[in-house]
C-alpha cells in the first residue's frame, strides 16, 4: 500500500516545460505585463544620458 492510499501521484504539480529564448527574455504568456520591454527602458535611459551629456557640453562651451 501507498502512504495515504493516494497511488501514483507523479506530475501533481504541473508537467515541466522547456523555456524558449523569448520566455526567458521576459516575453511569453500573454505578452508584456509590466510595462515596457527592457529594449524600451534602454533607448529611453540612453536618450536621457546623451540629453544630460548635451547640457553639460554647452554649459562648458558658455563658461570659456
Amino acid at each position: 500500500m501507498t502512504r495515504g492510499g493516494a497511488g501514483n501521484m507523479l506530475g501533481v504539480g504541473g508537467t515541466r516545460q522547456n523555456l524558449g529564448r523569448n520566455a526567458l527574455r521576459g516575453g511569453g504568456r500573454g505578452g508584456r505585463v509590466g510595462g515596457p520591454d527592457a529594449q524600451a527602458q534602454k533607448r529611453e535611459l540612453l536618450r536621457k544620458l546623451q540629453e544630460k551629456n548635451a547640457e553639460r557640453r554647452e554649459q562648458a562651451e558658455e563658461r570659456r
